[in-house]
């Protein structure tokens, strides 16, 4: 039986690569970019696989491209780039890394937290300039992060995480979500349920962990920065067009909100120049879940799920395994 031939869109960790060319024919794209839409189409023509990264749009077209792709596995945990529907009505299984990297992702978002809100871009960029003449008292003054207000947007497992981050600070936790957790989960979290208006109303920092949905695009918009406080830090480390980036650099600005502390972007890879322009603002290129150990589990999950396809069993984290199961019934 001819080994199944897979297309890997980047190079991936040798924790994914090296079970998939034990049991597959591999291909990985060699350039250090994202194909475009067409490279991707050409390269899979031929394949029965396709390992992907958030990059790259799976949509109806381009699986209707690619008819002899019959699993795509995704090497992240959101999945806004993948048309699930579509590939549930193509046959095609399309499968996540869920549960691997929210810890990963809760310490950088902490990190950005404590980052925007001590100004600590601001201040390196000083030192790195040849121009600090030394220490003053009125120099580089931020927002306390002990005992402050901390309300996290989307109460899953990373904000859960961050949720548990922040007792070490003594911080008050508040949150939203659509749906309020377990009263002994919110308990043990010491977290307080509360709306979204009264959310960006009361808290110091505002952190943001929701997936990309058409109901939480722009989901931050200057609406919604008008309600919060002057002196408040925003930390995205989400989905960049969950907060609307023209409302952002516009409410940074002007001093709508003290700071922001950013991961992602609405027009990724690029940034409005308006931000980037600003002070008050810490950017880093999407690396929430960038940890050695975290990126390899990610990259053998969607190995696993590829191997286990092919081996005849169902994928471990597939997003339609309804597909795979209608297959296995014949």
């Amino acid at each position: 039986m001819p080994r199944p031939r897979v297309f890997v869109s980047r190079v991936i960790p040798d924790a994914g690569l090296i079970p998939l060319r034990e049991h597959c024919d591999v291909e990985v794209w060699p350039h250090n970019r994202a194909p475009s839409r067409d490279e991707l189409i050409a390269a899979c023509r031929d394949k029965d696989a396709l390992v992907c990264l958030l990059t790259e749009k799976i949509d109806a077209a381009v699986l209707a491209a690619i008819p002899s792709v019959k699993i795509v596995a995704n090497v992240a945990v959101g999945f806004d780039n993948l048309d699930v529907p579509a590939a549930t009505a193509a046959g095609v299984v399309m499968s996540n890394t869920p549960g691997v990297l929210d810890e990963t992702t809760a310490d950088l978002a902490f990190a950005l937290l404590m980052c925007a809100g001590r100004r600590l871009g601001e201040a390196e960029r000083l030192m790195r300039s040849g121009t600090w003449t030394g220490w003053g008292i009125m120099q580089l003054m931020g927002q306390d992060i002990n005992h402050a207000t901390l309300g996290i947007v989307g109460f899953g497992r990373i904000g859960r995480a961050l949720a548990r981050r922040a007792a070490g600070f003594a911080m008050s936790v508040q949150y939203t979500d659509a749906v309020p957790a377990p009263a002994d989960v919110a308990a043990g979290l010491n977290a307080r349920f509360v709306d979204m208006d009264e959310l960006l109303k009361t808290s110091d920092f505002v952190s943001l962990h929701v997936p990309l949905l058409p109901s939480t695009h722009h989901l931050i918009d200057a609406k919604a920065f008008a309600k919060m406080k002057k002196t408040a830090v925003l930390i995205n480390t989400s989905r960049g067009p969950v907060v609307e980036e023209a409302a952002l650099a516009a409410a940074l600005r002007d001093g709508t909100i003290a700071a922001a502390g950013l991961d992602v972007y609405e027009h990724e890879p690029n940034i409005s120049p308006e931000l980037a322009a600003l002070e008050n603002v810490v950017l880093l290129p999407h690396i929430g879940s960038a940890s050695v150990a975290t990126r390899g589990k990610m990259a053998e999950i969607a190995a696993r799920n590829v191997i286990a396809y092919f081996a005849g069993e169902a994928p471990p984290t597939a997003l339609n395994p309804e597909v795979f199961e209608r297959r296995a019934k014949g």
